[in-house]
């Protein structure tokens, strides 16, 4: 139980990430499922909040689409499903656009003026869908053009 408080000490940590390293520091399988069994049952370890403050902190510090962030979730051990549930919430008062915008903003704060291939691969690189890559294109195209006109 200590070996498990401690690693929980340091940052948030997913139900799977402490299994594994229970198991990786000797714990047999039973001593596993009881030690997470009660540091869920102190609200120490709860893979939906820690999933929501995760989604929460990425899209404010790297804005990125809900392909990209379901698959890093599932890496550190979060359920589809919840991944689903929680992108969705967090995805519910803005759309995959909006947040598309933001990271197309912030390239264009550091000084880059993206050609339409580099923005959809920055985009396609932090996990936007197709469809929101097409219209970000389209969108940037008919700027473009306005621009030109003037």
């Amino acid at each position: 139980m200590q070996l498990g408080i401690r690693f929980l000490a340091s940052r948030d940590r997913t139900v799977a990430q402490v299994e594994q390293y229970l198991a990786s520091k000797g714990a047999s399988p039973i001593q596993v499922r009881q030690i997470v069994r009660r540091l869920t049952d102190l609200s120490y370890l709860n893979d939906d909040d820690y999933a929501r403050r995760w989604v929460d902190n990425r899209l404010a510090s790297r804005p990125m689409g809900q392909e990209r962030l379901k698959a890093e979730l599932q890496a550190k051990g979060i359920a589809e499903i919840l991944a689903n549930r929680v992108i969705a919430d967090a995805f519910g008062a803005a759309s995959e656009e909006v947040v598309a915008h933001r990271v197309l903003q912030a390239a264009q704060r550091h000084g880059r003026r993206l050609t339409l291939s580099q923005l959809g691969r920055l985009l396609r690189q932090r996990g936007f869908s197709g469809e929101t890559i097409n219209r970000m294109i389209e969108e940037s195209k008919i700027n473009e053009e306005a621009v030109y006109e003037e």
